[in-house]
């Protein structure tokens, strides 16, 4: 694209200021800056903009009568459940991974910022007597779950890891993989690829730029998954290897059940399209969001758009009436991601408006006020678009500890989650016989045990005194072996 042309493309769509500098530019500046606009389709990038801020506020009293719980024909609780329904669900599950039919979609982009960390919050190690990392703990639950079907069913079938990364995570994260050997798993069966980026705006519509040669850019959000499976030839992968099931969910999650089984199987005896596991709200003032129906649309309301009252109501079991708190615990089946383009462009934009360092009469400004916005997509925005939509309730003790900030916040930080994931072992012990009190910290591998089975013969009627301890696997794929009961 030459110069001329470069100028009709950006004047045509009132971005012109994007080239206001090239006089100034040496020839890789110039080349950089003509690449970066030739990326960008302008028209749509102009027609997101005004979509984002057109969206509709949500006016809490009209929203009230609009919003419905979960129906229960849609609606399923593992605590409630018997025995025999969750094995049921557990056996298809362990089949359909046998069948080499599963894979896991897993966000990673986050950089750990806010736990002050600076590298892929995967990376993170929360303390545990062994000192694995998040990504550690979920490649070892892969490598149970994978014998755990083979043990039930004969046959030995992969599961498939897409790792979605961010352009800052995704190299740092393949080589922290490769240094450690992939923590056992098949190099061929994890996958990388990329988040996508949208242009930051003035509140006028114009594309900020953060050099004279550098659009200014931010990633878009979770639900930009749709876009990357896409553009980045994930779901052809998906298509060539077969897989009919995919588990998404976010790195941050210490407590995760990665390609859980029970889920797939619930979700495959369904025939659902698309799902959610869900845990109770703790209190009516939680701050998560809900799911549940607008206007007969499956969706995630944010718990600021919820009124007291709605916040509050409760049916007549005592029970709040809008209590499924969304957890970023999805469930896909490959054809209705293979259905992406048709929705993918409709999904709800969130705006947040921010100071975002730009360019201004070739100076670099560092705004101490709002100065533009930014614009992400959610990953639960696909849920108006299922055929059939379902959740399913876990208990949270059992499966959610989510870790986003340090612990001078005291909340769904790396001191909770070492201490969810330890109370969480220490019920596993107690329930195989092992006698264990509150104060001794000891940890399960994963490798070992991937939800509390596998245990009975190592821990029945065994007094645990030592602390911290690692009741670790035959074959630890990190060599710490902290303990082999």
């Amino acid at each position: 694209m030459s110069f001329e042309n470069l100028k009709d493309y950006v004047s045509a769509h009132g971005q012109e200021h994007l080239i206001k500098y090239w006089p100034e530019l040496n020839d890789n500046e110039r080349e950089q800056l003509a690449g970066e606009i030739r990326k960008l389709d302008l028209a749509e990038m102009n027609e997101t903009f005004h979509r984002a801020n057109e969206t509709p506020k949500v006016i809490l009293e009209k929203l009230d009568d609009e919003l419905k719980p979960i129906p229960q024909t849609h609606y399923e609780a593992v605590p409630s459940l018997t025995e025999e329904k969750i094995m049921e669900y557990e056996n298809i599950g362990l089949q359909e991974i046998s069948d080499g039919k599963v894979g896991v979609l897993l966000l990673a982009g986050g950089q750990a910022t806010r736990l002050g960390f600076g590298h892929p919050k995967g990376m993170y190690d929360v303390g545990l007597p062994s000192h694995k990392t998040l990504f550690q703990i979920q490649a070892e639950r892969i490598l149970r779950v994978q014998q755990m079907a083979e043990e039930k069913t004969g046959k030995f079938g992969n599961i498939t890891w897409y790792i979605m990364t961010s352009e800052h995570t995704k190299a740092p994260t393949a080589k922290y993989f490769k240094d450690h050997s992939f923590f056992g798993l098949n190099e061929g069966n994890i996958v990388y690829f990329k988040q996508g980026t949208l242009p930051c705006f003035d509140f006028e519509g114009k594309i900020l730029l953060d050099e004279k040669h550098h659009i200014a850019s931010a990633p878009d959000g979770n639900g930009g998954l749709y876009r990357a499976l896409k553009s980045q030839g994930i779901l052809e992968d998906i298509k060539k290897r077969g897989i009919q099931h995919l588990h998404g969910h976010s790195v941050d999650n210490i407590l995760i059940k990665v390609a859980d089984p029970v889920f797939i199987g619930y979700c495959k005896s369904k025939n659902a399209d698309c799902a959610a596991k869900v845990v109770q709200k703790s209190s009516p003032s939680e701050a998560v969001g809900v799911v549940c129906r607008v206007n007969g649309h499956y969706k995630v309301v944010e718990y600021s758009e919820l009124t007291d009252e709605v916040a509050n109501r409760r049916n007549q079991d005592g029970r709040l009436t809008f209590s499924a708190g969304n957890i970023c615990n999805h469930y896909f089946s490959a054809d209705f991601l293979l259905k992406i383009s048709d929705f993918e462009r409709k999904l709800k934009l969130h705006v947040a408006k921010k100071k975002i360092p730009y360019v201004n009469d070739g100076i670099k400004i560092k705004p101490t006020e709002p100065n533009g916005i930014k614009m992400e997509k959610f990953i639960f925005d696909v849920f108006e678009f299922a055929e059939n939509f379902i959740c399913l309730e876990v208990a949270r003790d059992v499966e959610f500890s989510a870790l986003k900030n340090s612990d001078s916040a005291k909340k769904d930080c790396p001191s909770t989650a070492r201490e969810d994931l330890l109370t969480l072992h220490r019920k596993y012990i107690r329930e195989a016989g092992g006698i264990i009190t509150d104060d001794i910290d000891v940890e399960i591998s994963p490798l070992l045990s991937y939800g509390g089975e596998n245990l009975r013969e190592f821990v029945e009627n065994e007094v645990f005194t030592i602390s911290p301890f690692h009741l670790s696997g035959i074959h630890e794929s990190n060599g710490y072996q902290n303990g082999n009961h």
